[in-house]
């Protein structure tokens, strides 16, 4: 057992709640400050070992999410540089997004994005047309904007301007290039002069120093004369990206990743791995566009790569594509983890390909993969590799396949074909299955039991919940077969960045490596997000177009990741944890995208009394409130109406129960819209609820969702049911304490029973073989300080250096502050056995010598 329970009064929410408080020694009878009796001990077996640590343990999981690739880790500077924004990319997007047509000096003509037999190539298709009728003098032409609504420059620095361009006009035509402000009266750099000669596609290239430092530049673009002057793939790069690499990544945020020392990097994602068209291009057909991630279309000169439109809303360019993560992988001494797609697409899309040509053909592309990273020089893809810069083998060894399916048994016939083929012919790469998009429900067991039933290696687990929930899953993987596939955790977070999140998931990771016989390899997610372009939240790193920063769940990835250890040292802990308490408060009706009307809302106990009552009937609905400022609310036909079917997460509370015994019961009709109707109840506030979200996920499933200070876990799913339009539905909800029963229609739908005990302290100890320390790490993610008696079990030296990171539990990094940071200390008193305060909300880390 990891811990012994004691009994305490504290809720879960109460955890948050409570004041900073210090304890105060008392006087012992000589005076001296007398020991405090600990409130925790732990006990560690350090002549003992534990399981050994993967040296693969701790890595990072990039997606091109929040606008990671482009715009962000890629560190081209012009947005749009091919012209190929479309709006099946983003509505809002043309050929000209991010680009202003500009006249200067009396210039004229007109600016087309223009997709013809003229195009650069096949895959480089829209190119820009500049009609030039600078007959009275003057120049015309247009400038890019950049990321972040501006070109970042640094005083000093070089940066590499290159374009591919044509003329129609005889003896060619003149083009200046320029770094500007908006206006165009402020220059940042020495333009740099071209003359664009001949009907035919050629680069041209020239280097700019800039001469001040501004986030807000852009860059100019002046064409002289008259005539046809053709633009595509205008590039601006610093020369100063991360390790100088041509093609590069922006410095600041490649070496905030490098210094995490992340032992694998997976790529390119996420939901673009499964999502879209899976074909590839067809040069023979129409241009397709929302293809899913295919790693051919990645690779080679970029001017002849795609581009695509990306899962989350926005184009994809891949500049940033297979090689450059192999190459980023090696340079901070990382194992590539590529994942290719199973042709089962996920994230809500929930398809299965039956084409088994395609299959065969993306099963092929697998393995063509595996020979661009590994192959030698005189293979196809390995001569592909040298060709692009780097003859010696990438040294893959892991390759996923797939991600978050959502049928499984669809997913699993094709992932075995994919596995037979890999193993026949690279039967030393690792190939990882997945358990689908949640940490549990049937879904889940399925992935699972067909995992285990094949003898795969390796299980890719994902999962977003609340602190609560880390914070009482520490034991996750106790259970888990030790002679079952091992997990690799690829995608976790505890849904903000929050200090306490951070420390949530801290608490977590000691339950990680305490299991790393079974946990092999774990990645927080997602990475990056541009504070400006935001599709899922929260994010470890943060940046805008100049600058970057850590959040606190950074600083406390890293203070893992760089304190991994070799070896588990077996310990046990003992002290306070928080019991749960019965599910009270309001009760509350919701929609989704979805209008709703519900009726004859009542709560009562279980002999019958009512404890809350309303049919509407009196044409008003004054005992509900608000609990979100979204939707349109009101009682139409003797129903409580919400009628707005686009509005999302609607909340209206009413009552306070405060039994601990009662049953909800309301009739629900959906009259409109994507999604069923949803129910809540055990509401505290906006972020604090129990709801059962009946038809959600695109009218695809009914789950039961615990949203804790704003975190929402699923604690029960049932997949492949839909809510029917016009239909009425009586719904019942069953609390007892902390058991729930669902009701449909009068049948038993759902249960669960959200009794987990919440543990605010964990621990855990490891051992580097390299240096003989233990590492004694120990999260307090409470108001109160842990007075704590450590045994170690062996003779130590009497000082160590200690790490913490502690501070406001609400509190969070932003771009103008990071308060939570790590302090380093060393610390005197430290013996075999000794009594430590860990502050509170907390985590550290002691390196202790051994003698």
């Amino acid at each position: 057992m990891h811990r012994i329970r004691l009994l305490t009064a504290l809720s879960a929410a109460t955890v948050l709640a409570l004041p900073l408080t210090h304890a105060t020694p008392s006087l012992g009878a000589d005076g001296r400050a007398a020991v405090p009796e600990p409130d925790y001990t732990i006990t560690a077996h350090a002549g003992e070992s534990g399981p050994e640590i993967s040296d693969t343990m701790y890595g990072v999981f990039f997606e091109d999410i929040n606008y990671a690739a482009d715009g962000g880790l890629y560190a081209e500077l012009v947005r749009n540089r091919s012209f190929e924004f479309l709006p099946v990319d983003n509505r809002s997007y043309t050929g000209l997004t991010a680009w202003t047509p500009r006249a200067v000096g009396g210039g004229a003509g007109t600016a087309t994005p223009v997709n013809d037999g003229s195009r650069l190539n096949e895959r480089n298709r829209t190119y820009l047309q500049l009609s030039l009728a600078n007959t009275g003098g003057g120049t015309y032409g247009v400038s890019n904007s950049g990321w972040n609504n501006g070109v970042a420059l640094e005083a000093g620095k070089r940066y590499d301007f290159s374009v591919w361009a044509r003329s129609d006009t005889a003896g060619g035509t003149p083009l200046t290039v320029s770094l500007r402000d908006e206006t165009g009266a402020t220059a940042y750099a020495d333009p740099v002069r071209l003359q664009v000669n001949g009907d035919t596609w050629k680069k041209y290239a020239g280097t700019f120093t800039a001469s001040a430092t501004t986030d807000s530049a852009r860059l100019w673009l002046q064409g002289e004369g008259v005539g046809t002057l053709r633009l595509d793939m205008v590039s601006l790069l610093p020369e100063d990206t991360f390790m100088g690499r041509e093609n590069g990544l922006r410095k600041d945020l490649a070496e905030k990743i490098a210094a995490l020392k992340p032992e694998f990097v997976r790529f390119p994602g996420g939901c673009l791995v499964n999502t879209g068209s899976m074909s590839g291009y067809d040069a023979s057909s129409a241009w397709q566009r929302a293809r899913a991630y295919q790693w051919k279309d990645t690779v080679g000169p970029v001017e002849e790569r795609a581009t695509n439109a990306n899962f989350w809303g926005y184009n994809q360019s891949y500049g940033l594509g297979y090689f450059e993560y192999f190459q980023f992988a090696e340079d901070i001494g990382a194992m590539p983890l590529p994942v290719v797609p199973a042709l089962v697409t996920g994230c809500g899309q929930n398809r299965a390909t039956d084409d088994e040509a395609l299959l065969q053909r993306h099963i092929q592309d697998t393995l063509d993969l595996i020979e661009f990273a590994n192959g030698p020089v005189d293979s196809e893809w390995g001569a592909l590799r040298a060709k692009m810069g780097h003859p010696e083998p990438f040294g893959l060894t892991h390759l996923g396949v797939g991600n978050e399916e959502n049928l499984p048994a669809e997913f699993f016939e094709r992932f075995a074909k994919f596995r037979a083929a890999i193993e026949a012919r690279y039967p030393e790469i690792t190939i990882i299955s997945n358990s689908g998009p949640d940490d549990q429900g049937a879904l889940f067991d399925q992935h699972w039991a067909q995992n285990r039933a094949a003898g795969v290696d390796m299980v890719d687990e994902h999962y977003y919940n609340s602190p609560t929930w880390f914070l009482q899953n520490n034991d996750r993987y106790d259970s888990y077969d030790r002679n079952g596939p091992k997990v690799f955790l690829g995608e976790y977070a505890s849904q903000d960045n929050k200090l306490f999140n951070a420390l949530s998931e801290a608490a977590y990771m000691t339950g990680l490596e305490r299991n790393a016989d079974v946990v092999r390899l774990a990645s927080y997610a997602p990475l990056l997000a541009n504070v400006d372009h935001v599709q899922w939240r929260p994010d470890m790193i943060w940046f805008d177009n100049d600058q970057s920063w850590s959040s606190a769940n950074y600083q406390v990835q890293k203070l893992f990741m760089n304190n991994v250890g070799d070896r588990v040292v077996p310990s046990e802990a003992s002290g306070k944890v928080i019991e749960p308490k019965p599910i009270t408060g309001g009760i509350g009706l919701s929609t989704w995208a979805t209008s709703v009307a519900y009726d004859d809302v009542s709560v009562t106990a279980p002999d019958g009394t009512e404890l809350f009552a309303d049919d509407f009937a009196d044409g008003d609905a004054e005992g509900w409130s608000p609990l979100a400022n979204r939707g349109t609310w009101s009682v139409v036909d003797g129903a409580y109406t919400q009628t707005d079917a686009t509005a999302q997460d609607t909340l209206v509370r009413a009552a306070n129960i405060t039994a601990s015994d009662y049953d909800l019961e309301l009739e629900a009709k959906k009259l409109a819209g994507a999604e069923g109707f949803l129910v809540a109840f055990g509401v505290k506030d906006s972020g604090n609820f129990y709801w059962w979200n009946i038809g959600g996920w695109n009218n695809t499933r009914t789950v039961v969702e615990k949203a804790t200070n704003g975190g929402k876990e699923t604690l029960v799913a049932r997949e492949g049911h839909s809510v029917e339009t016009g239909r009425t539905y009586d719904v019942r909800v069953e609390v007892r304490g902390t058991h729930v029963r669902l009701f449909l229609d009068g049948q038993l739908f759902q249960e669960f029973d959200d009794d987990q005990v919440t543990e605010p302290f964990a621990q855990v100890v490891t051992r580097d073989e390299a240096t003989g320390d233990l590492i004694v790490k120990v999260v307090n993610a409470q108001a109160d300080p842990a007075v704590t008696r450590v045994d170690l079990g062996v003779k130590v030296a009497s000082r160590a250096q200690m790490t913490v990171i502690s501070g406001d539990p609400e509190e969070q990094n932003t771009r103008t502050a990071q308060p939570i940071k790590p302090v380093t200390s060393t610390i005197r008193g430290v013996d075999s056995s000794f009594t430590r305060t860990f502050a509170p909300y907390s985590v550290t880390f002691i390196r202790i010598q051994t003698r």
